[in-house]
């Protein structure tokens, strides 16, 4: 299947962004996604994200969505919301990532924020999810997985 790189999933954001890799472009991994996970990318954008970037400004998606090779291959978690297209890692450009973090927490539903890496005062950045389970869990990385934390 050709896809548009240019499709908007919301008045902000491309598909480009969300499936763009140079890990799957290095090694082949078609990283199409299907109708239903281009679906659950445009929630996310319109749910989370663009209202984000109206209250924040511009933000960067560093990983959207992850075909399982994809996921596979960089060593993402079996149960990653990435490859079901609920799910973008987020690098805001004019606020702090735990501006942006807290913001998510205080105005949007949401699955999990994750405070990736890096340290919980400056992480490198930020998961949301808008998988439907809204669990509303706020992580942060730790050796050998994901730990509780407040933002």
């Amino acid at each position: 299947m050709t896809l548009d790189l240019t499709m908007p999933l919301s008045e902000h954001f491309t598909i480009q962004e969300f499936i763009i890799s140079e890990t799957a472009q290095r090694k082949g991994i078609d990283n199409t996604p299907t109708q239903e996970i281009i679906d659950r990318l445009k929630t996310l954008c319109t749910n989370i994200l663009e209202p984000a970037r109206a209250a924040l400004g511009p933000l960067r998606i560093s990983s959207g969505y992850r075909s399982v090779k994809l996921n596979t291959a960089i060593g993402g978690s079996k149960t990653s919301a990435h490859c079901l297209g609920y799910a973008a890692d987020v690098i805001p450009l004019k606020a702090t990532r735990r501006d942006f973090a807290r913001w998510v927490k205080d105005n949007c539903t949401y699955d999990q924020i994750i405070l990736e890496f890096g340290t919980p005062q400056d992480p490198a950045w930020i998961h949301v999810s808008c998988d439907p389970r809204a669990r509303k869990q706020v992580l942060k990385t730790v050796k050998g997985g994901y730990a509780p934390t407040t933002i």
